[in-house]
């Protein structure tokens, strides 16, 4: 869960595109300790955090085994680990949308309501933009859609 602090002093707008933009960034730990305990010896975990360098050397050591024996022991680091993955991610997300200049937030704000609405789309409740049937977040200020 993300603490309030990244987006106590960000508007609704703001607020709606930090939690899309986390959404698409976070990490589950379950998954980070599935991958440790099952393909640990391969560094499949080091991977899924972003963690490259450490990776290879998994998969370049994994004949001798001794990744197999670490991975099995990193399983019990790894909520831990994809939580800090996860508040960096909060925090870079935060401190973007926070220096974001105004042209930026020009980019991303809605776009004004199309002319004719194509049959397999329909229009957001909070910015009128068009969004695809059966979508579940508006691609332009996302806002969550009712189904």
């Amino acid at each position: 869960m993300i603490e309030p602090v990244y987006t106590a002093s960000m508007s609704d707008h703001q607020r709606k595109w930090f939690y899309a933009e986390y959404q698409h960034a976070s990490k589950d730990e379950v998954a980070g300790v599935l991958l440790a305990l099952f393909l640990g010896t391969f560094g499949i975990h080091r991977f899924y955090l972003g963690q490259t360098g450490a990776g290879v050397l998994y998969l370049i050591f994994s004949w001798t085994g001794i990744p197999a024996i670490l991975g099995f022991i990193e399983c019990f680091f790894m909520p831990g680990r994809v939580r800090a993955y996860n508040e960096a991610q909060a925090q870079y997300i935060a401190a973007g949308i926070a220096t974001a200049s105004p042209q930026a937030a020009q980019t991303y704000a809605p776009a004004p309501p199309a002319l004719e609405t194509p049959a397999a789309s329909r229009a957001c409740s909070a910015c009128g933009g068009s969004v695809q049937q059966g979508a579940a977040f508006c691609p332009h200020c996302g806002a969550a859609m009712a189904a």
